[in-house]
């Protein structure tokens, strides 16, 4: 199993953001240094309230890719509806390159109408198919700019190169692979410079819907998944999983190609686990479901008691039972195995600051995970490898 940690930068507590900075620097290094397979972070914007405090998760990923030297560097996500196409793809490479062959791409439409309206009018989530096609467009477009030397364009939402622009430099040889040689208009244009790894990093996009998944697979993206139970996911990992196996005519495994996020806080005993941050997991959640309600707790055919507001039911026993790994190592490590067992899970992303959290308490939750949870995960694997 590869492990990720999923730097969502939060400041609940309003700190300076500077301290913000060092301390996912911290996590960073720590991460790096202790052979975690890769960290994760996050866009979002005009978030005041200090729930989500990353507005640009390339940026952070460039500062975290001069302080380390092993960990892959990704985004969950990219929303990739809020940027222009070819600017989001030349960064993109940019720090791989940087970062010599090290970034993972995360990818995702938007899930905050502040956000989209805000960012990108043509991006607003009132009109979900629009969204989606120029998700679809965008991403089109950064795929062509890695990876074909002179490439064009003309879609719904896109004209490249901009038409009728005539191109002569005496430094620039006229030729026909991006030039009308007759009238020195441009055809095509490149990118400079490519990715690092060829022909471009691995794209992973942010799913929660059956049709998602299904685009998912059907394109050849893996996926990256979060909060619903072990039941619930079962069915979006086989969905992914058939569709992926009708497109790319074999059988694929079941948990390839998807990543799970889950929250993570780990301590002594189940008690204080939930004593020191078990209060600022819901209230994240709270935050999360003020949209969408419960509904991607539950389990398949699950029926909840009525309640007067929608978020009544909502504490730390509701969350636990359905998706924590909070507690200590033994239950976390037996956790992971229920994934690994119910889901042949590959792909584990878990975080612990969240808004409100001590960052001296998330570290230490941190280097439990890695000290006392993720060996004993790969020395079953080990043994199950042996025993096989």
């Amino acid at each position: 199993m590869k492990f990720g940690y999923f730097c969502n930068t939060t400041n609940w507590k309003h700190k300076p953001f500077n301290q913000l900075l060092e301390e996912a620097r911290e996590i960073s290094v720590f991460c790096d240094e202790n052979n975690w397979d890769s960290i994760w972070f996050t866009e979002h914007h005009f978030n005041h309230e200090g729930m989500e405090s990353c507005t640009n998760p390339l940026m952070m990923g460039t500062d975290v890719a001069a302080r380390t030297k092993k960990i892959k560097i990704g985004q969950a996500c990219n929303v990739i509806t809020f940027h222009n196409p070819i600017r989001l793809a030349e960064d993109i490479a940019f720090l791989d390159q940087l970062s010599e062959g090290r970034v993972e791409v995360g990818i995702g439409r938007g899930v905050y109408g502040r956000e989209a309206i805000n960012m990108n009018k043509e991006a607003d989530l009132k009109d979900q198919a629009k969204n989606f096609r120029l998700f679809e467009e965008t991403l089109s477009i950064m795929k062509k700019a890695w990876t074909e030397k002179f490439f064009n364009h003309k879609g719904e939402f896109y004209t490249y190169p901009a038409p009728n622009f005539k191109w002569q430099h005496d430094m620039s040889p006229p030729s026909e692979e991006f030039l009308d040689i007759d009238t020195n208009e441009v055809k095509k244009i490149s990118i400079v410079p490519k990715p690092f790894q060829k022909p471009h990093p691995a794209i992973w996009q942010v799913v929660d819907s059956p049709s998602s998944i299904e685009w998912a697979a059907a394109n050849g993206i893996n996926t990256i998944m979060w909060i619903p139970t072990v039941k619930a996911l079962k069915k979006r990992f086989l969905l992914y999983k058939e569709a992926k196996s009708k497109a790319e005519n074999r059988e694929v495994p079941l948990g390839e190609g998807i990543c799970l996020v889950r929250d993570m806080f780990i301590a002594d005993t189940m008690e204080e686990a939930e004593k020191l941050a078990g209060e600022h997991i819901v209230n994240y959640m709270r935050w999360v479901c003020h949209w969408r309600g419960l509904g991607n707790h539950m389990d398949p055919g699950e029926i909840l008691p009525e309640t007067d507001h929608k978020l009544d039911l909502l504490n730390y026993d509701f969350l636990h039972k359905r998706n924590l790994l909070f507690g200590t190592p033994e239950y976390v490590v037996n956790k992971i195995n229920e994934l690994k067992s119910e889901l042949n899970l590959q792909n584990l992303q878990v975080w612990s600051n969240f808004p409100g959290i001590d960052h001296e308490a998330c570290m230490r939750s941190i280097k439990l995970f890695t000290n006392e949870v993720i060996p004993k995960i790969k020395l079953d694997e080990s043994n199950i490898q042996i025993a096989s």
